[in-house]
């Protein structure tokens, strides 16, 4: 098995969830009391939220360098960005590293492609739905046709991702909004929707609407597993 290096910390509410997800899977597939060999580097994610807002991303790429980086020098094998909206700077990461990184959105775009689908909704922060860095993969990559919202509703969901979500606040009021927004982007031919944003999943889930969801943290975490017991 190889080693599964994690940046984590954006939020840390779905950081855990990568450690959980990549663990259960390793039980899955080995059995017995296996676990997953990982190396997690958490950063303080006020200082990224911070840096987001002033939209200073050179200043992001460099911490996220140094903590690809960091765990390259740890053992890892692999790096996993444990977010959506950060891969805005991945090549900061890819271009400076001497191991394997595995991009979010590639990981989706083949868990999509498995299913079949054509046209899918995408829901995330305000950069995850509206800068190409997450689009352009699964267009060019895997010719998905991609909905987003509509304004008005790109930043409802954009706020409550980062007024509640990633504060570990999880409401019924925000969960109806988001299933609205879902229903609207279905009448408008999604076949299923990206949860482009890693803390969605805890607020939304499959119960809750009637097209598929892709839950992009699940998604990669299970992807760098079967990297892991693959490529050894």
């Amino acid at each position: 098995m190889k080693t599964i290096g994690l940046i984590g910390g954006m939020s840390w509410e779905s950081s855990k969830l990568y450690y959980e997800f990549i663990n259960t899977k390793t039980k899955e597939i080995l059995g017995g009391s296996h676990s997953a060999k990982c190396i997690m580097v958490s950063v303080d994610f006020a200082e990224i939220e911070k840096l987001t807002f002033k939209g200073d991303w050179n200043a992001i790429g460099e911490l996220m360098k140094q903590a690809a980086q960091q765990l390259e020098k740890a053992g890892a094998d692999i790096v996993l960005l444990c977010t959506n909206t950060i891969h805005l700077v991945s090549d900061y990461i890819s271009e400076n590293i001497n191991i394997p990184f595995l991009h979010i959105a590639t990981a989706t775009g083949e868990s999509i492609k498995k299913e079949c689908l054509k046209k899918v909704a995408l829901l995330g922060t305000k950069f995850t739905m509206e800068k190409g860095f997450y689009t352009t993969t699964l267009i060019n990559n895997f010719g998905l046709d991609i909905l987003i919202p509509k304004a008005r509703d790109r930043q409802v969901v954009h706020d409550i991702i980062y007024n509640e979500l990633v504060k570990g606040q999880f409401t019924n009021t925000s969960k109806q909004k988001i299933i609205g927004i879902i229903k609207e982007l279905q009448n408008q031919g999604a076949e299923g929707v990206i949860l482009g944003c890693t803390e969605l999943p805890i607020l939304i889930s499959e119960l809750d609407v009637t097209i598929p969801i892709f839950d992009t943290g699940k998604i990669h975490a299970y992807e760098a597993i079967e990297w892991s017991l693959t490529n050894l």
